[in-house]
C-alpha cells in the first residue's frame, strides 16, 4: 500500500498575504498596549484581529454593518464602564486601540487600508503616554517599519512584490528621513511633550510611600526595577557605607504606621543645617525614574537644589526635599552634597517633643526594658551609653536580617526584641526608634535608599527599588540629629559591602547563571548603560541644552527665534541635497524596470532591432523567436524574458529578482545581426 504525502499548500493570494502581514503588525502594536489597557479591551482587539485573519485565509465575506455597529457600541460602553468617561488620554487610548482593530473588519479597498495605516501610526504615539524608555522606543521602531512596509506594499498594486523587497524600500525611506528627523529633534523649540502630562489616575508607581508600615519596605526588596541613577562628578564619591539617599522622614507613630509630621508649608521652620567640612563637597548628577511621588531623593546632606522638573524644590525641617506636583517624568538634576554636617538644635527644646511621643497601650515589654536600662545605668542622662548598649545587644543578641520575618502583630517592637528576633530594615529601625523614645531620647525613622551598584560599562551608580532602606536618627546634645543604622549591627554586609537580600531567581535566570555565572550580570550592565545614554541624550534633551548647543555654534545670546532660523536653514539645505539626489537617480527606483532596460540595451547591441523602446518581456521574447535562428542561446534568452515577466505578474510561482539578475549575467551572447542593405532584401521577410 502506497502512502501519499499531502501536498504543500499553494501560496496565498497577494491580497490575503498583505492583509495577514498588516494584521501581524497591528497585533504587535496592540500587544505593546496590553499592560495599560483594560483586560476586556485587549481580549476584544485580539479576537477581532484573529477573526479578520481567518476571513483572509478562507477568502470569506466581511461582517455586515449590524455586526460592526454592535461591536463599536460594545467598545464604547466598555470604555465608559472602565474609565467613567470617553475623554482623557487613558480612555482615549482604550478607545483608539479597539477601534483600530475594528477598522480591519471593513478593510475592502485601498482607501480603507490607508485609514488603518494612519490609525496605526497615531496609536504608536500613544505608547509614549506610559513610557519613553529605550525598550519602548525600540518596540515602536519595529512597529513603525512594519507599518511603513505595509504602506509600501499598498502602493505597489501590480504583480506580487515580496515582503522583503517592500521592507528594504521602507527601510531606505526611513533612512532618507533620518536627517530631517535629527534636525527637528535638535532644533525644534522644546515644549512639554503631549505624553508628559500627568496621568489621569492617582496611581503611584512602585517606590517609597508617604507612610511606613512594618513589612512595607520588605515588599520593595522584591522589585528589581531602577529607582534612580547617580553620576559622581569630579571623581569624588562617598564611601560605600555612606551612600544614603534621603526620602520621607517619619516622626509620628500610632502603634501601627509611621507618618511624617504634619506642618503648614508656610509656617515650617527652616532646617538648622551647618556644614562642618565644606572642602569635602561631593558634586553629583541624579536621574530619577518616574515615581508619581513628590519626593526628591538626594544624597545626604544636600542643602540646595536647582528647580526640579520645572518646579521649585522645598526643604523641610527634617531635610526632606519635595516639589508641589508628583514627578511623572524622568527627572534629572545636579547638586552638591556635604557628608559632614550638623543639623538640629544644639540643646533640647520644644521642637523635639513630637520625636518623643509614643502611643499608649503598645509595646509594654519594650517600655519595661527601657525602664530596666535606665535603672541599670542609674538614670544617666548620657544618651550615648543607652545607644551603645542597645546596639551591642543587636550585635550579640542573635538577631537575623531577613526578607520573610512573618506577620507582625499589634506589638511589633515587642515581637522583634523578645520573640521573633528577625526582621527587615524597617522592623529593626522602627523597633530601635520606639526603644529610644522610651528611653527619653528624641528619635525618628528615615526612609530612602542605601547603596547601589556600579555599572562598569559607563561608571554610573544604579540604585534599585530593592535598595530601599530605613534607618534611624537620634538627637544628641551639641551634635544634633545623628544617623544610626541599626541594621548595620544585625547585618554588617548590608551597609559595608552593599549586599542586599534578593528573592530566588526565576527559571531563565537560573539557567543563565548555571551556564555562565557572569553572563546575566554583564547583559544587564550593557543594557542599563545603553538605557542611561538614551535617558541622557534623548529624554533629557531640554530647551536649555538646545540653547547650549547654539552657544557652541557661535550664538552669543541664543533664543527660540535663533533655533527656528537654524532649523529652517538646515531643512532647506537638506531639501536641496535631496532634490539633487532625486535628479541624479531619476528612473533608477524600480529594480525590475532597470533590469528590463539593461536587457533591452544588450539585445540592441547585438544588432537586434526591437519593435519599440518600451517593449515588454513577452514582446521581446516573441521578437527573438521570430527573427533569430533556433539556438540554445536564443532559447535561454526567451526563457529568461518569460521568467522576468512572471516575476512581476505571476501571483503563483514568481522567481526572485536576485536570481533573475544572477541568470542575466550568465546569459550567452546572441549572434550579432547585420541589418539588411537597401539593395538586398532581408531574409526575415
Amino acid at each position: 500500500m502506497r502512502m501519499t504525502l499531502p501536498a504543500w499548500p499553494r501560496p496565498l493570494p497577494r491580497e490575503a498575504r498583505d492583509t495577514l502581514f498588516l494584521l501581524a503588525v497591528l497585533g504587535w502594536i496592540l500587544a505593546m498596549q496590553v499592560p495599560q489597557i483594560p483586560l476586556w479591551c485587549g481580549t476584544m482587539a485580539l479576537g477581532v484581529l484573529l477573526w479578520r485573519a481567518w476571513i483572509a485565509l478562507r477568502g470569506g465575506a466581511l461582517p455586515g454593518v449590524l455586526w460592526r455597529w454592535a461591536l463599536v457600541t460594545g467598545a464604547t460602553l466598555g470604555t465608559l464602564a472602565s474609565h467613567q468617561t470617553l475623554f482623557g488620554h487613558e480612555a482615549g487610548v482604550t478607545l483608539i486601540v479597539v477601534l483600530l482593530a475594528l477598522k480591519t473588519l471593513e478593510l475592502r479597498a485601498r482607501r480603507d487600508a490607508f485609514v488603518v495605516f494612519f490609525l496605526g501610526f497615531f496609536t504608536l504615539l500613544t505608547h509614549f503616554f506610559h513610557s519613553q524608555s529605550l525598550l519602548t522606543a525600540l518596540g515602536v521602531l519595529v512597529a513603525f517599519l512594519g507599518l511603513l512596509t505595509a504602506l509600501v506594499l499598498a502602493h505597489m498594486p501590480v504583480g506580487r512584490p515580496s515582503v522583503g523587497q517592500a521592507a528594504r524600500l521602507a527601510g531606505g525611506m526611513a533612512l532618507l528621513g533620518t536627517p530631517i528627523m535629527l534636525v527637528l529633534f535638535l532644533f525644534f523649540p522644546r515644549f512639554a511633550p503631549l505624553w508628559g502630562i500627568p496621568t489621569d489616575s492617582g496611581f503611584g508607581r512602585s517606590g517609597l510611600s508617604g507612610e511606613m508600615q512594618v513589612g512595607q519596605i520588605a515588599r520593595l526588596a522584591l522589585d528589581d526595577s531602577i529607582a534612580f541613577r547617580v553620576e559622581f562628578l569630579d571623581g569624588q564619591r562617598p564611601a560605600q557605607d555612606q551612600l544614603y539617599f534621603r526620602g520621607p522622614v517619619m516622626s509620628v507613630f500610632d502603634g501601627v504606621q509611621w507618618r511624617p509630621q504634619a506642618r503648614l508649608a508656610a509656617l515650617a521652620p527652616a532646617p538648622q543645617l551647618a556644614i562642618t567640612h565644606p572642602e569635602q563637597a561631593i558634586r553629583y548628577r541624579l536621574t530619577m525614574e518616574p515615581s508619581n511621588r513628590p519626593w526628591v531623593l538626594t544624597l545626604e546632606a544636600t542643602p540646595e537644589l536647582p528647580p526640579v522638573a520645572g518646579q521649585a524644590a522645598r526643604l523641610s525641617p527634617e531635610r526632606e526635599w519635595t516639589v508641589t506636583r508628583p514627578l511623572t517624568d524622568l527627572t534629572r538634576f545636579e547638586a552638591v552634597a556635604y557628608p559632614h554636617f550638623r543639623d538640629g538644635p544644639p540643646q533640647r527644646d520644644m521642637s523635639l517633643l513630637p520625636d518623643l511621643e509614643l502611643p499608649a497601650g503598645f509595646n509594654p515589654r519594650t517600655l519595661q526594658w527601657a525602664q530596666d536600662l535606665r535603672r541599670e545605668f542609674h538614670h544617666s542622662t548620657d544618651a550615648r551609653r543607652y545607644i551603645d548598649a542597645v546596639l551591642q545587644h543587636l550585635r550579640t543578641g542573635g538577631y537575623t536580617y531577613t526578607l520573610e520575618p512573618g506577620l507582625y502583630g499589634r506589638h511589633s517592637a515587642d515581637e522583634f526584641w523578645f520573640d521573633r528576633r528577625e526582621g527587615f530594615c524597617e522592623h529593626i529601625a522602627s523597633s530601635f526608634v520606639v526603644l529610644m523614645r522610651a528611653l527619653d531620647i528624641p528619635a525618628r525613622v528615615v526612609t530612602g535608599y542605601h547603596g547601589g551598584e556600579l555599572n562598569p560599562i559607563d561608571g554610573v551608580w544604579t540604585v534599585r527599588q530593592s535598595d530601599a532602606h530605613a534607618w534611624a536618627e537620634v538627637w544628641l546634645p551639641e551634635q544634633g540629629w545623628t544617623r544610626i543604622d541599626p541594621t548595620a549591627y544585625v547585618a554588617p554586609a548590608r551597609t559595608e559591602s552593599l549586599s542586599r537580600l534578593r528573592p530566588p531567581p526565576g527559571v531563565l535566570a537560573n539557567a543563565m547563571l548555571t551556564l555562565h555565572p557572569d553572563l546575566l550580570w554583564r547583559v544587564r550592565a550593557v543594557w542599563e548603560a545603553a538605557n542611561n545614554r538614551w535617558n541622557q541624550w534623548v529624554l533629557n534633551y531640554t530647551a536649555s541644552r538646545q540653547l547650549d548647543m547654539l552657544r557652541q555654534l557661535g550664538f552669543r545670546a541664543p533664543n527660540w527665534t535663533d533655533l527656528v532660523q537654524v532649523m529652517v536653514g538646515a531643512l532647506v539645505l537638506l531639501g536641496l541635497l535631496g532634490a539633487g539626489w532625486m535628479a541624479w537617480s531619476r528612473g533608477r527606483q524600480d529594480p525590475w524596470l532597470q533590469l528590463l532596460r539593461q536587457a533591452h540595451r544588450r539585445l540592441q547591441r547585438s544588432g537586434l532591432e526591437l519593435p519599440a523602446q518600451h517593449a515588454t518581456p513577452r514582446q521581446m521574447a516573441a521578437w527573438i523567436e521570430r527573427h533569430l535562428p533556433s539556438t540554445p542561446a536564443a532559447a535561454q534568452w526567451r526563457d529568461w524574458l518569460l521568467a522576468l515577466e512572471a516575476q512581476r505578474y505571476d501571483p503563483i510561482t514568481p522567481t526572485r529578482l536576485t536570481d533573475l539578475r544572477r541568470q542575466w549575467r550568465r546569459l550567452p551572447a546572441l549572434p550579432r545581426q547585420t541589418p539588411p542593405s537597401p539593395a538586398q532584401p532581408s531574409a526575415l521577410h
